[in-house]
């Protein structure tokens, strides 16, 4: 289950929101994943400072922190004990549980949001995306469904220092540039996954629900990425 969680929305909550992580592990049991989309705070920084090239620190699976402006949640998860994390800088994703290995290994540094990348391993597994609180127009797994589409596509190209057997390299990384709607500028709204899986739920797929204080969606990514794909292409093919 891949989960984006706005953790204050929540509410109050005994134990903090570690409590929040083991209750999900409680819901998927042991043979099931929880799954939270981690970014890199440090190529933001790469980008604000670009003249530093020399004082960046390198992406590290085990270290480098989570991105801030996705809340606290994907930090929370991947230092949680037993978590793994995979190796593509911008598209990384951590993992808690036994399937953790699998879908973390073996992520391509190039187009991280397609095939063979978690997004496509989660849809494989017959799994599931939660927004916790966390608006519809952050759903992330939404980025595979592009990759799939058979639309006009912007590519994005990036440099970003990895650390390779203890030493720095830096490498440079294309993909689809997931800033910004596909297409030619203004022909999707900025908030297009949101109308996505908004169009989604109202074919009676899918499910809101209150989980403590926070307003959340649960669908299956069998079912959700086909819809994306399809809503894709009648808007832009």
């Amino acid at each position: 289950m891949l989960v984006h969680a706005a953790l204050r929305k929540v509410g109050p909550i005994l134990g903090g929101p570690d409590t929040i992580v083991a209750a999900l592990g409680d819901t998927v049991g042991p043979a099931g994943t929880i799954l939270g989309y981690t970014d890199w705070q440090g190529q933001d920084d790469i980008e604000a400072y670009p003249d530093r090239r020399d004082d960046h620190p390198p992406f590290d699976p085990l270290t480098s922190r989570a991105v801030r402006d996705n809340g606290f949640w994907p930090e929370l998860l991947r230092t949680t004990p037993g978590a793994l994390r995979s190796g593509n800088p911008g598209a990384s994703v951590a993992a808690l549980g036994g399937r953790a290995a699998w879908f973390t290994a073996d992520h391509p540094l190039d187009y991280g949001y397609g095939p063979a990348s978690p997004l496509a391993r989660l849809v494989e597994a017959d799994g599931k995306v939660l927004m916790l609180g966390a608006p519809p127009d952050t759903m992330t797994l939404l980025h595979y469904a592009e990759h799939l589409s058979n639309i006009p596509h912007r590519i994005k190209h990036y440099e970003s220092p990895l650390l390779i057997d203890g030493k720095v390299v830096w490498r440079a990384f294309e993909e689809f540039d997931t800033s910004d709607p596909p297409g030619e500028p203004g022909e999707l709204p900025m908030d297009h996954i949101g109308q996505i899986v908004e169009a989604f739920l109202a074919t009676g797929k899918g499910r809101r629900g209150t989980i403590g204080a926070a307003p959340s969606i649960l669908v299956q990514a069998q079912e959700v990425v086909p819809f994306a794909v399809s809503w894709l292409e009648q808007k832009l093919g």
